[in-house]
């Protein structure tokens, strides 16, 4: 059976026409209207008004009549009735951090029913609220439903996948004021590399300091660290915006004592987070985290946007006014028009992670699970751990530098209140960077790229070629594992997330492309696995 994303890719001839009363075979479904429903609903047949509900009905035909999603899930839930491989932040916990099962079952309870007078009686541990669990079932009118989408199934608590990537974490946060560009030249970083090579399961390259922490797309291996979208300046109108942040200060982690772990867990607020107090450019994973926990999650793709049209990059090769001789873009194919786009779908994609988040995985966070560690260790309790995270050097260098096993966090608040399984960053970036690779020319090679100092202070020129599509991918991967180099997202949350954006961003591009005059075949996009596509 073909996958959602695959389906999108129906031709635009072969899927609605514009005049009614045309029915089409190709996907077995009947575009006449009954008679009694035209009347019903009080439309001339052929009318504006008319056309307008048949497109509308058409695109709600397309989305109801897609194979439902079969929803997969770890186990973890039914095979740990303490509830460790799940999160719980926010609930009644004991002495030892794992969730009190009268509240946890409160919460199913609320979850099963849908009925927000359940969600009212979950009983909260401290101060801190759920975070919105009660949009995993709304809905939206463009794009797929957000239960129709699946993604994959994230790794189990006690699997090797599991392993490599708590370690990953541990070697991210031990690393997280070496900038990015030092990375050749830093003995941890080699040894992260040498490690997380050892982990590896599949055929690729192994890490190296060059690759390490690095995203899965092609345009993460090229070039620096960081997207050039995250340092250039954004034309934001009439006020230019020059991207130097204001960053947190190096060498101040979190929830590395486990008083204050505990506390955070059971749901009140830790300590206030320290500053630096002078503006840098994002060169370190301290930066880019920092720069994760403040963002509305799709600024940085808005300000990709408006830095695309200020370089005045060609349109994509499939919009209609990239050849035509008297006309061009505004409302339809134009810059409003994208913009707004970035804006729609990101919140259609955070309805599509909700539901995943909150009504299928409920997915402990790295925090809860390295508390795991820190008590199994310290021999306070015995956890099913995988055994790889038991020979990482990482945890042991953590004890070191803190005297305790903890990931150590960038936020004095640990993660948010929701499950981390997939990142909701990690899921508007993948639905916005593809919306940006359907409006412009991928192809195109940025006009003088640049690279941040190691001090963050200034800005210099890289001597390399990099493109549009690759930049754009790489700022999917930098605002997703942004949040992991803060600690508090895996990478499976990253991998995953993007590709249920995409999934979701490629579903409204569908239910528009019979909302336009233009005659067009489609727009060319390459997904972040490499396929290439028109949509």
């Amino acid at each position: 059976m073909k996958s959602y994303s695959d389906q999108l890719s129906v031709g635009r001839r072969n899927f609605l026409a514009k005049a009614s009363g045309v029915v089409f075979s190709a996907i077995g479904l009947d575009f006449l209207v009954p008679q009694s429903g035209i009347a019903k609903a009080g439309l001339v047949k052929n009318s504006r008004a008319h056309q307008a509900y048949e497109i509308r009905r058409r695109a709600a035909q397309y989305q109801k009549d897609l194979p439902l999603a079969k929803q997969e899930i770890n186990g973890d839930e039914n095979l740990y009735p303490n509830r460790i491989g799940n999160y719980s932040k926010g609930l009644p916990h004991d002495a030892y951090g794992d969730v009190d099962p009268e509240a946890y079952e409160a919460m199913l309870v609320a979850i099963r029913t849908s009925r927000p007078e359940d969600f009212e009686r979950i009983p909260l541990g401290g101060i801190l609220k759920l975070t919105n669990p009660q949009a995993a079932f709304a809905y939206d009118l463009e794009g797929p439903d957000s239960h129709h989408v699946s993604i994959g199934v994230p790794p189990a608590f006690n699997s090797a996948q599991q392993a490599g990537e708590i370690a990953e974490l541990y070697w991210q946060a031990l690393l997280r004021d070496v900038p990015f560009n030092e990375y050749d030249m830093h003995p941890l970083a080699d040894q992260a590399a040498v490690e997380l090579s050892n982990f590896l399961e599949t055929k690729d390259n192994k890490v190296n300091p060059s690759t390490l922490f690095r995203g899965a797309t092609s345009g993460d291996l090229v070039g620096p660290y960081v997207s050039q979208f995250l340092w250039k300046d954004v034309p934001y109108g009439a006020t230019p915006i020059i991207q130097k942040i204001r960053t947190a200060s190096p060498g101040i982690d979190y929830l590395v004592d486990y008083g204050e772990w505990l506390t955070v867990q059971r749901g009140y607020v830790g300590r206030k987070n320290q500053f630096d107090p002078t503006p840098r450019y994002i060169r370190s994973g301290r930066d880019l985290s920092r720069y994760v926990q403040v963002d509305q999650l799709y600024t940085a793709f808005l300000n990709a946007g408006l830095i695309l049209l200020g370089m005045g990059v060609p349109l994509n090769r499939g919009n209609p006014y990239r050849t035509s001789k008297n006309q061009m873009g505004f409302a339809t194919f134009g810059a409003p028009s994208v913009l707004d786009l970035v804006a729609r779908v990101a919140n259609c994609a955070l309805k599509a992670a909700w539901y995943q988040k909150w009504l299928v995985h409920r997915k402990a966070r790295p925090e809860e699970f390295a508390g795991r560690v820190h008590h199994h260790i310290t021999g306070a309790r015995k956890y099913p751990l995988p055994p790889g995270i038991l020979d990482s050097a990482a945890p042991e260098k953590v004890f070191q530098r803190y005297e305790s096993y903890l990931l150590p966090q960038a936020y004095p608040e640990g993660c948010p209140t929701h499950p981390a399984y997939p990142a909701g960053h990690a899921v508007i970036a993948g639905a916005c960077a593809t919306v940006l690779k359907a409006f412009f020319d991928e192809s195109y090679q940025i006009r003088d790229p640049v690279v941040a100092s190691s001090d963050g202070l200034s800005l210099v020129p890289y001597r390399g070629e990099l493109t549009v599509g690759g930049e754009l991918d790489k700022l999917a991967s930098n605002i997703s594992i942004g949040r992991n180099f803060a600690g508090i997202h895996w990478r499976s949350d990253y991998t995953g997330g993007i590709e249920l954006g995409e999934a979701v961003a490629l579903g409204v591009l569908q239910d528009m492309r019979e909302c336009f005059n233009e005659q067009f075949d489609g727009l060319e996009l390459t997904k972040f696995d490499g396929t290439k596509i028109s949509v």
